[in-house]
């Protein structure tokens, strides 16, 4: 296996999942494997250009190919809703099922008052960990600017989930995970 070959072996490995997850969230999810796989065909072709912080680059190829592969119906789709169907089975054992539906819809409805770009902002810092640097080529903005709508969907989503809080009750605390061991 040459360098080249060594390096793409490193990059496929190590950001996949990544790729995938940040996918499945703006396509249809038979679509998904085709869209990531097309993002590493890609990342093959030009692998001398591939900068070493990667994962930006791939995440900014594959909302390229996102948004050609589906055109206006990728922006109909809403990523709120996508993420509610994500649920794992480390989810279902975090904690009691109606505490897990109550959280889960509350901060679902939250991520709802942010708008698009502000979502995404949150979503790419949150979910995906990228820097705000990084983020912001992803997005296709300038630093400054993705700062701005990071800062605001913040805000704004902490302020939903005060308000989806009833005063007078306190919120449960969430319950230890269960960890199953095997005999």
């Amino acid at each position: 296996m040459d360098e080249r070959e060594a390096r793409f072996t490193r990059l496929y490995e190590t950001y996949y999942r990544n790729v995938f997850g940040y996918v499945v969230l703006r396509v249809a999810p038979q679509a998904a494997e085709d869209v990531t796989g097309e993002v590493f065909t890609i990342a093959w072709r030009k692998i001398d250009e591939v900068p070493e912080r990667a994962l930006p680059w791939l995440l900014g190829v594959a909302k390229n190919l996102a948004r050609r592969s589906h055109g206006a119906a990728g922006h109909e789709r809403d990523l709120v809703d996508r993420l509610a169907g994500l649920t794992t089975d480390a989810d279902r054992l975090a904690w009691d099922a109606a505490d897990h539906v109550v959280a889960r819809d509350q901060a679902l409805a939250a991520l709802r008052a942010l708008s698009p770009k502000e979502a995404e902002a949150v979503t790419l810092t949150a979910w995906h960990g990228l820097e705000p640097a990084d983020a912001a080529r992803v997005a296709g903005c300038s630093r400054t600017a993705f700062t701005v709508r990071l800062h605001r969907g913040r805000r704004r989503l902490a302020r939903a989930l005060d308000a989806s809080h009833d005063p007078g009750t306190e919120a449960p605390a969430p319950r230890p995970r269960v960890i199953q061991e095997k005999p």
